[in-house]
């Protein structure tokens, strides 16, 4: 597993392992032992784990692992376990939320964690016209000078709005984005600015809700409800790319360049953002431990020229999403509302 200095003294594995999966309400299959498949995302140097307070149960899992994993490995391999959690207010309190309502999240996520000082806190915040955004940075920086944090991250900012919390003085160490072969919006600008002002990118959703898999080579185009807001939101990003003949296209390629690597066209498609300008660790979602082989292979899968190049003439085909990160999604709340993405 390749490991990365996000900062100075804070080292993440490369792969990370994403929490969403896992919050109840969304998991509709639970593992017997989710600990014991953390205990083994760990051993297996997937030690960097993706959680937020708004994923019901997740941080309190994550709590329990890591009270376990110090039973079973000891203080030294706790030490390298870090959980990235965020700060996701509701919408409906963003127009009057103040710091000590900021400071009783924190310190919920603080207990459910079960740690002294949250390793990595990402900001999230819904509606940019609600202006406490810069506040709540600015407050989430008075407890990391308090020593309740230890940095601090964003998660699906734009890159004005990231720029303007840095400008501020908050010191942002890295930025969750949507980042995938289907959706390129962080290289338009994200990339260049990330890498201008040392703000590694956490990517999220390389296998595009799982479209980017063998399981939809040759499927024919879905008609019927899919079964989640993360296929739905995939899939219209898929049309808006280039449609349906276009995807297979691309699945027909990763699985040409898998073959020739003996794996899958999921690691594939996760190992190419990690050759991308600017990108620190692909976030894996996993509800158990039955795909940990190919999560781990993601990082030691090394694409060549050949592959590299096949995948650029192939997206050279592909239409730019439009807009900066993040923008339809957040006005429609993931698609829930207005029905945009």
């Amino acid at each position: 597993m390749q490991r990365l200095q996000l900062a100075p003294n804070y080292e993440i594995s490369r792969v990370i392992h994403g929490g969403w999966q896992l919050a109840s309400g969304h998991c509709t299959t639970r593992s017997k032992d989710p600990v014991a498949d953390l205990v083994a995302f760990a051993d297996a140097g997937i030690t960097t784990f993706d959680c937020a307070d708004i994923y019901t149960g997740v941080e309190e899992l994550i709590g329990h692992f890591r009270k376990r994993y110090r039973d079973l490995r000891g203080e030294q391999a706790l030490a390298r376990i870090k959980v990235h959690t965020k700060f996701v207010p509701h919408s409906d309190i963003l127009p009057r939320i103040s710091k000590s309502y900021v400071e009783r999240v924190i310190d919920l996520s603080l207990r459910r964690l079960n740690q002294e000082r949250l390793d990595l806190i990402q900001l999230h915040w819904w509606e940019y016209q609600d202006p406490r955004w810069l506040e709540a940075a600015l407050w989430l920086d008075d407890l990391r000078r308090t020593g309740k944090i230890d940095k601090i991250g964003g998660t699906n900012f734009d890159t004005y709005h990231m720029l303007e919390i840095l400008n501020a003085g908050v010191p942002l160490t890295s930025m969750q984005v949507q980042y995938s072969l289907l959706d390129r919006r962080p290289a338009r600008r994200m990339a260049a600015a990330a890498i201008e002002y040392g703000i590694p990118l956490l990517c999220s959703g390389t296998m595009a809700g799982g479209f980017l898999g063998d399981r939809w080579l040759g499927a024919p185009e879905p008609t019927d409800q899919l079964e989640n807001l993360s296929l739905v939101k995939y899939k219209r990003i898929i049309d808006d790319v280039g449609g349906w003949d276009l995807f297979q296209a691309l699945l027909t390629m990763l699985r040409q360049i898998a073959d020739r690597h003996g794996t899958d066209i999921a690691t594939v498609a996760s190992a190419a953002m990690l050759e991308r300008p600017g990108v620190a660790a692909v976030i894996i979602g996993a509800r158990d431990r039955s795909h940990l082989a190919s999560n781990a292979a993601i990082s030691s899968l090394v694409l060549t020229a050949e592959d590299v190049d096949l995948i650029a003439e192939l997206l050279a085909e592909a239409r730019q999403l439009e807009g900066d990160l993040y923008g339809p999604e957040r006005d429609g709340h993931n698609g829930d509302s207005t029905g945009k993405w």
